[in-house]
Parts: C-alpha cells; sequence; structure tokens
C-alpha cells in the first residue's frame, strides 16, 4: 500500500508564494581591508553557513527559537542577501543571534530570517555593494565525492551575489536528503565545493537533469540558471518527491 506521504505535494504558485509575508534570510561576510578572504573560500563558507542555520536545534526542533521564522521564509520567496562588515560592524553583528561559521580565511555570519522590510539595524546599514573579491591562491580541483555547486560561466556577478547563489544550490541539497543523509553530511562538517563551469560543462549540466538554481532577476542579472548542483554520491541521492 501506497503511503500518503509518498505522494507529491503540489508547490505553493509564484502568485501564492508572493501573497505571503516575505522574509530574507541575511548574510554577513567578514572583509577586513588588509586581510579579505579568497573568493571561492567565501562562497563555500557562505553555502555552509546556510546548511549550518538549516540543521541548527533551533530550527530544526519543533519548539525551536527560530523554527516558525524559518518555515515562514520558506513559503515565501526564499531570498538571501549578503551584506560586508569590518572593525566594528562586524563586532555588532556578532551580537545579535546568529551563527558564524568559519572557512580557511573566510567569516560569514548568517542570522535568522527577518522580515523584507524589517531588518536589524546593525544589519540594514552594512553594504551591499563592494562586495569582489579575489583568489586568495590557486583553486584545487573538488575532493572527490563532494556536491560540487558549478557556477554559470557565462554570468558575472560580485561575490555577494554569488554567496547568495550557492547558499540556495546548498539549500537545494539539503532538501534532496533523507535523514540520515543529512546527519553524515552534517557531522562531517558540510564538506562541498563551489567551482566555475567550462561552457562545454555548463551545456551539459543544464541538460543533464541536475537541479539548477533559477535567478528571479531582482538585482544583478536577468532570470535564469546561475548554479547546477551536482551531487557527490555520498550525499545525494534520488530527490524526494515532496519538501520536509
Amino acid at each position: 500500500m501506497t503511503s500518503p506521504f509518498d505522494a507529491p505535494v503540489p508547490e505553493p504558485t509564484p502568485e501564492d508564494r508572493d501573497a505571503r509575508q516575505q522574509y530574507v534570510l541575511p548574510l554577513v561576510v567578514r572583509m577586513e581591508r588588509a586581510t579579505p578572504p579568497g573568493r571561492t573560500d567565501a562562497l563555500e563558507t557562505s553555502a555552509r553557513a546556510v546548511l549550518t542555520l538549516l540543521n541548527d536545534p533551533r530550527v530544526v526542533e519543533a519548539e525551536g527559537e527560530w523554527a516558525e521564522r524559518v518555515a515562514a521564509w520558506e513559503d515565501a520567496r526564499i531570498r538571501k542577501v549578503v551584506r560586508r562588515a569590518r572593525g566594528g560592524e562586524w563586532r555588532r553583528a556578532g551580537e545579535l543571534p546568529g551563527i558564524t561559521v568559519t572557512g580557511r580565511e573566510a567569516e560569514v555570519r548568517v542570522f535568522p530570517p527577518v522580515p523584507l522590510d524589517g531588518w536589524p539595524k546593525e544589519l540594514a546599514k552594512l553594504q551591499v555593494s563592494g562586495t569582489d573579491l579575489e583568489e586568495a591562491g590557486p583553486v584545487d580541483p573538488p575532493a572527490p565525492g563532494v556536491p560540487v555547486l558549478w557556477l554559470n560561466p557565462e554570468l558575472e556577478m560580485s561575490a555577494g551575489k554569488t554567496m547568495a547563489q550557492t547558499g540556495h544550490a546548498a539549500q537545494i541539497a539539503w532538501w534532496r536528503l533523507d535523514d540520515t543523509r543529512r546527519k553524515e553530511w552534517a557531522e562531517s562538517g558540510f564538506p562541498l565545493a563551489v567551482r566555475t563551469a567550462t561552457p562545454e560543462a555548463w551545456s551539459e549540466l543544464v541538460a543533464s537533469g541536475l537541479p539548477l538554481v533559477q535567478d528571479a532577476g531582482f538585482t544583478e542579472i536577468a532570470p535564469g540558471p546561475t548554479v547546477a548542483l551536482e551531487g557527490g554520491t555520498r550525499y545525494c541521492p534520488t530527490p524526494r518527491l515532496r519538501r520536509p
């Protein structure tokens, strides 16, 4: 007998999502003048920050402090905005409820969703622009077996915009996993890689049926696919039929 929980659940239409209260997930990247992080490290760290929040007890437990806000955010348009901070700005941001995730050089703090027009003043004053980053050194090939978030080689995006996109892709990966594999991924520290595909490889990735992040076109670029998620065999099984 087929369980009703195995049946597909219709996704809300764009109109349904737009009619709901809109939330945004704030992320802040630390960008000190003398020691900015490398671009790829910042992209990977932002993706892991999103995953860390989604796995936090304050989100996953039924009575979790952030559970209701995250559920409301996921039921509307799923927006993420990356801002930059340094010095005292970074220290003040760190005093707000959130989670700081570190990479090799990068530090990214993720906060529970806030209403689109209700940012805390400590975050609202931070700049979105100026998040261009260079690589700190050579970028190695992805480690075998880890999920790879492939960037569209035809698009030019700031590091901040790309960090939001890699966060979206990581969230899609999280939705595709069962509880056992989520636990495995979390316990291993959410290993993943972000790389830019070659034009030839990008065409193959898009045609392969892999999940794509479709940008809504609100900010820097026109609507369309920006990131393709290629799952490592250890972490991404057959997609689930319904969102958690």
